[in-house]
């Protein structure tokens, strides 16, 4: 009888633990479809899912890409950041692909990864970059393969690709060497979303374009045409740019010391201006909902780009506005993110690490600092704090350990922070 019953409980026992690993092969799926079926709906001014712009280039040049395993420190380095939504620029260079297989990867390595892309089609006018752009016209070679690449690669990868950007920076006139009418955007977004309607592509996929808040409507009357309303109904969401510490140059009224602020400290200073790019950029975001609302049309509105460099040997550095150091960067790492994840904007820090082939012979030049880790993977004051907690434990790029800049000697960082000023 005894026998009999130690019979019977192996056999419930065996019964219980095959429903116990189905349940949990089951929850596994679950948790995998689930991830699958996460739109740019859901991620988009969630505060769960940070974004950030990134290239992993450590070169001078493009020419030398990334490989997809330096790729995956990178994203490993993102992922302990609390990112969860990275941008990419084009689709011309092997990076975005590789950096959408590098996903893939680390999501076979590890269910729980989670890594979603805002994919970028650079878009031209025609002749751009050369002594004679036509401002008028566009690259249509160029550009229709920055999108047929786009589109090809949001079908690929439907689970990773939530988002494609026609264009960056691309109908603001400032970007003399290749802008294109916001006609051109609109075109390509059409294009896009006849694909969505016809099933050819995911039909939660959000198209946008992304670009400075000026010629989203914030700016002067030359950017309020009809096409760029026809644009703004066109659009799933307005991915807009805003940049106060370019503008401690080119505007700087927000940057200079009023009369009670001269006598001040030079920190207190430095908070007192800090504040005031935060509500600068802030501006310049509501500019654009007030244009937007202006012409009838409700879109949810996120911020495509903003960042701090901590470098910088001409405008914004010591023979400028004084406003490139890696305390204050930090400071508006922290105003940025405060104010965007309390409202619910997205906003794609500009950006993850260094890259110096922006300016490749100008090693001083901010466009080579605006990363908050350094190209050997040190982490800027920003993030000290977590390095601190542990956050970037075990994680290296290119060998080199997450460590602090200045060996984390904060009084040596705060030896070489800039005075405020406008000259």
């Amino acid at each position: 009888m005894k026998s009999a019953i130690r019979i019977i409980g192996a056999i419930f026992g065996i019964l219980f633990c095959f429903s116990c690993n189905t349940q949990q092969g089951k929850n596994q799926e679950t948790q995998i479809q689930k991830k699958e079926q996460v739109t740019a709906k859901d991620i988009l001014g969630n505060p769960d899912y940070l974004a950030i712009s990134y290239g992993g280039y450590r070169e001078r040049s493009r020419d030398i890409q990334p490989t997809i395993a330096q790729l995956k420190e990178d994203l490993k380095i993102l992922a302990a950041l609390g990112i969860r939504i990275v941008r990419t620029y084009n689709t011309k260079l092997a990076h975005a692909g590789n950096v959408l297989n590098a996903i893939r990867a680390l999501k076979n390595e590890d269910s729980d990864f989670e890594m979603y892309v805002m994919l970028g089609a650079w878009i031209d006018c025609e002749n751009a970059r050369t002594p004679n752009p036509n401002h008028e016209g566009e690259d249509v070679e160029t550009n229709t393969g920055e999108v047929e690449r786009a589109i090809r690669m949001a079908n690929e990868f439907p689970d990773i690709v939530k988002i494609i950007a026609v264009g960056n920076e691309a109908m603001v006139k400032w970007a003399t060497s290749y802008y294109v009418q916001p006609w051109v955007i609109l075109k390509w977004v059409n294009h896009l979303q006849e694909l969505k309607e016809k099933g050819q592509l995911p039909k939660d996929l959000w198209i946008t374009s992304s670009d400075n808040f000026a010629s989203w409507g914030g700016g002067g009357p030359e950017y309020h045409v009809e096409d760029l309303t026809k644009l703004f109904n066109a659009v799933d969401f307005v991915s807009i740019h805003t940049y106060p510490m370019h503008d401690t140059h080119y505007n700087p009224d927000f940057w200079k010391m009023n009369g009670e602020e001269v006598g001040l400290s030079k920190f207190v200073k430095i908070d007192s201006v800090m504040a005031r790019s935060k509500r600068y950029a802030m501006s310049q975001y509501q500019s654009v909902i007030d244009y937007m609302r202006g012409l009838g049309v409700e879109k949810p509105v996120h911020i495509g780009e903003t960042g701090w460099a901590t470098a910088s040997n001409s405008h914004y550095g010591p023979d400028g506005s004084g406003a490139t150091d890696e305390y204050k960067a930090a400071i508006f790492y922290k105003l940025l993110r405060e104010w965007t994840d309390a409202a619910g904007i997205t906003c794609f820090y500009f950006e993850a690490f260094d890259e110096i082939w922006k300016d490749a012979q100008n090693p001083g030049g901010s466009e080579n600092h605006f990363g908050l880790f350094k190209i050997d993977g040190k982490a800027k004051y920003a993030l000290w704090e977590l390095v601190d907690q542990g956050v970037f434990e075990g994680l290296s790029r290119d060998g080199n350990p997450i460590e602090k800049t200045y060996n984390g000697n904060k009084e040596a960082l705060l030896e070489v922070v800039l005075t405020p000023e406008v000259k």
